[in-house]
C-alpha cells in the first residue's frame, strides 16, 4: 500500500471515532511512519518479539492543568510496515488494524492506561 493511501486510512479511522471523542480531540497532530525506530520501541519498554503498531506521545487530556498553552500538539504516530505485515497485506484487515489502533493511541490521550484501554478493546470484541 502507498504512504499516501495509508494516510488516507488514517484519517478515515479519525474520521469515524465517536462523535463524543472526536470533540475531545485536541492540539493532537497524527503521523504515519513506516516502522518504529528501535530507540523509541525501547524508551516506552517494548520487548523483544512485541511490535509497536502506533504511540502517543504527550499531554493526556486529565493531565493538562492550568499552565497548558502554547504547547506543541501532542503527537500520535501509527506505524505503516508493522501494521502491514501483520495483516499479511490484505487491505481489509489492514484497514481494521489502522481504526483499531488510531482508536487505542486517541484513549491515551483521553486518559486512558494500557489495562483501560485493553480492557475497553476486549469488550468491544465481545460485543461485536
Amino acid at each position: 500500500m502507498t504512504r499516501e493511501d495509508f494516510e488516507k486510512l488514517v484519517a478515515e479511522a479519525v474520521e469515524a471515532l465517536p462523535a463524543v471523542g472526536k470533540e475531545k480531540i485536541k492540539n493532537v497532530a497524527f503521523f504515519v511512519e513506516s516502522d518504529a525506530r528501535k530507540t523509541k520501541a525501547g524508551e516506552i519498554h517494548i520487548k523483544r518479539g512485541e511490535t509497536l503498531l502506533g504511540l502517543y506521545q504527550g499531554v493526556s487530556q486529565p493531565n493538562r492543568g492550568p499552565g497548558y498553552f502554547w504547547t506543541l500538539p501532542d503527537r500520535i504516530t501509527i506505524f505503516q510496515g508493522p501494521i502491514e505485515a501483520i495483516a499479511g497485506g490484505d487491505p481489509a484487515k489492514i484497514k481494521q488494524m489502522v481504526f483499531d489502533v488510531v482508536r487505542h493511541e486517541v484513549g491515551h490521550h483521553l486518559g486512558f492506561d494500557e489495562p483501560g484501554i485493553r480492557a475497553y478493546e476486549a469488550a468491544r470484541r465481545k460485543n461485536k
